[in-house]
This record gives structure tokens, sequence and C-alpha cells, in this order.
């Protein structure tokens, strides 16, 4: 599994409809809107690197509204939640 931190600068126009169209897009696991330089952020998920360059330069980049984008690879995923599954199953 590959994941990546997209940071998006949004068109003020688009600011209301943009999270949704962002979380409808294949790969994006989750969207947020958030504080500071950046307006939104989003989290993909996907199987290969190679599906990665697509959802980027093919779905992400075609959406109206996004202004720039900023995108972060990353090497390994950590979570506390994952790691909580993971010692709770003889229970």
């Amino acid at each position: 599994m590959t994941h990546a931190v997209v940071l998006i600068r949004a068109e003020r126009d688009a600011l209301p409809e943009l999270g949704g169209a962002l979380a409808d897009l294949d790969g994006v696991a989750e969207a947020y809107s958030v504080t500071g330089e950046w307006d939104f952020v989003a989290i993909l998920r996907v199987a290969k690197p190679d599906d990665l360059a697509e959802v980027v330069t093919s779905h992400l980049a075609r959406v109206p509204g996004i202004a720039r984008t900023y995108t972060m690879v990353a090497f390994e995923a950590y979570s506390r939640h994952d790691l909580e599954a993971m010692f709770s199953l003889g229970d």
C-alpha cells in the first residue's frame, strides 16, 4: 500500500464544495478542511506507487477549484488505531 498526504489550496469560490468532491475521488481515503496556509488535506491510499501518480495527475489535478497542491509521499505509515487493534486481537 502506498500513502500520500496532499495539501490543497482552493479557489475561494470552491471552498464550500471542494471537500466533498475530494472525498469522492478514488484513492482519496480522507479529506479534511484545515486552517492555515492550505485549505484542505487529502490522505491518499493506493495499492501501488503507479496508482498514486494516476490519482494525483489524472483525478485530483482535474477537480475544478483547486488552485495549488503539494504532495508528500509517505515512506512508512504509523497509526495508534492500527497498533491498538493489533494488540487487542486475543481479547
